[in-house]
């Protein structure tokens, strides 16, 4: 499961780490469903490319969206088998900038947040996501779901299920268009280690989707 992220910190890491050209991003601390978010997808040259989209998938032959479900996540090991996500799964695979993500254990009585993010704060996370484009009679979006696996060592006390996290040497086989099997694109993909995560426990307020701040990533005092 993956319902809150962030993404924050210089742009340059986007630069550098999946090659696209931000365009002056604002921080974001807790990005949730049906928001827009920046996304990375392979564009029509074949260059790697930013663009906004919104969180919760909704696929193209969807005719009355307000009656159908929008998923935000996706399992990765039945995306290529569902109606829902196969189309995507096998043509439109994304990378999702995460400089982080919000999961949530129950503590006496009460859901204590986590944040979890890559080791020291100073890389990004690339999630596997899936994008759709919608086109109706009063316009069209871009919207997207973020894929999950089972649940790595860490995550296990927090989670049995955690984003699918892409290896930067794996981007390239990841976006590839021309790569439609289900098989080999799982192939490609594994599991993402634990000793290069950390988690902690942050202060609840991220829970009001209107929270914005670092505050939210801090551990709450003591």
């Amino acid at each position: 499961m993956c319902g809150r992220y962030a993404l924050y910190g210089p742009q340059s890491r986007l630069r550098e780490q999946f090659g696209v050209e931000p365009a002056d991003l604002e921080e974001r601390y807790n990005i949730s469903p049906s928001q827009d978010a920046p996304i990375v997808r392979c564009g029509a040259d074949g260059e790697r490319e930013l663009i906004p989209a919104r969180w919760g998938l909704l696929p193209s032959w969807v005719k009355e969206p307000g009656k159908h479900a929008q998923p935000i996540n996706a399992k990765v090991e039945t995306a290529g088998q569902k109606p829902m996500f196969r189309h995507a799964f096998k043509r439109s695979r994304v990378l999702v900038p995460a400089s982080g993500f919000y999961e949530w254990v129950t503590v006496a009585g009460y859901k204590q947040p986590y944040f979890i993010r890559p080791v020291g704060g100073e890389a990004l996370f690339g999630f596997g996501g899936l994008l759709e484009h919608w086109e109706g009679p009063t316009g069209s979006v871009l919207t997207f779901a973020v894929l999950t696996t089972a649940a790595n060592e860490l995550m296990r006390p927090i989670h049995d299920r955690m984003p699918l996290i892409i290896r930067p040497e794996d981007y390239a086989a990841w976006l590839d268009p021309g790569v439609t099997e289900a098989k080999i694109v799982l192939e490609r993909v594994g599991d993402y280690p634990s000793a290069e995560i950390e988690a902690y426990p942050v202060g609840r307020a991220v829970g009001n989707p209107r929270a914005q701040g670092s505050g939210l990533v801090r551990p709450p005092s003591i």
